[in-house]
């Protein structure tokens, strides 16, 4: 039991850099508080003893504001980060080495009887403000982003975020697309342009359009030296003329001249 005890504070040290000393984090930390009162609670509920174990959770919340039932199940090495708002319902399941930040929900969807609430297995971690709803799996070390409403299952390694919850991220997808990447940053890198750090990964629809343009130039690349293979092979004296340099001074004097003439009174 002591060396359980001692994993949950340990994993503090490893998931909160503010943590600084074993005093500090049995003192102030609330979600340590609150999982040490669910273990209680849960020993209670498994025993029959429903209303001490209903009372003892309710104790909890009023203290730390973390609400679990003592029915659902949480594995080894929990770690609740701020912990404020958090709300686990009687059916979850949680394994070992998960984290959860402020304001997560792991909520049902059917006032029925039976398994309503989310499975997390090993590893996962679930941003602030996200809510996970249903009887639905999310896979090892998989992430839910903040603020995220995930109604459906989440595979293992694999990053979930938006309204609804749509997968963005895949450990196999990650290697499948790195080419296609690799060549959007060359193409980038060409152009004089930096894309902000946007990677296929984003959900954002500017860094989607972005790709799009760069997936374009590049088909047009190879279409056009394509042609010159042609051309060269037709005529020996066909020479392919080399393409100026783009460089960003040169699109932002542009910019500046133009925003002059805007400038200038008309007549």
């Amino acid at each position: 039991m002591f060396e359980k005890l001692k994993e949950e504070i340990n994993c503090v040290f490893d998931r909160d850099p503010a943590a600084r000393n074993v005093f500090e984090i049995c003192t102030t930390y609330p979600g340590l508080h609150a999982i040490f009162i669910h273990r209680v609670s849960h020993c209670l509920w498994r025993n029959n003893w429903k209303w001490l174990a209903r009372m003892l959770s309710t104790f909890a919340r009023w203290v730390t504001g973390i609400e679990i039932h003592p029915g659902a199940k949480i594995g080894r090495r929990f770690f609740i980060d701020h912990g404020m708002g958090v709300v686990i319902g009687e059916t979850a399941e949680v394994g070992d080495d998960v984290t959860l930040y402020h304001g997560v929900t792991l909520g049902g969807t059917t006032w029925n009887k039976g398994k309503r609430h989310p499975t997390l297995q090993d590893g996962v971690v679930v941003g602030a403000g996200a809510k996970v709803l249903g009887p639905i799996l999310i896979g090892r070390n998989a992430r839910i982003g903040s603020n995220a409403v995930v109604t459906k299952e989440v595979p293992d390694g694999a990053t979930a975020v938006g309204i609804p919850g749509r997968i963005i991220i895949k450990e196999q997808q990650q290697k499948k697309d790195g080419a296609a990447e690799k060549r959007r940053q060359d193409m980038a890198s060409r152009m004089g342009f930096d894309a902000y750090g946007v990677t296929q990964d984003s959900p954002d629809p500017v860094a989607k359009s972005i790709h799009a343009i760069l997936d374009h130039m590049h088909a047009v690349d190879n279409r056009l030296a394509n042609m010159c293979k042609v051309l060269t092979a037709m005529d020996a004296n066909f020479k392919a003329a080399d393409l100026p340099e783009l460089k960003c001074a040169a699109f932002d004097e542009g910019a500046t001249e133009s925003v002059k003439d805007n400038d200038e009174p008309k007549d």
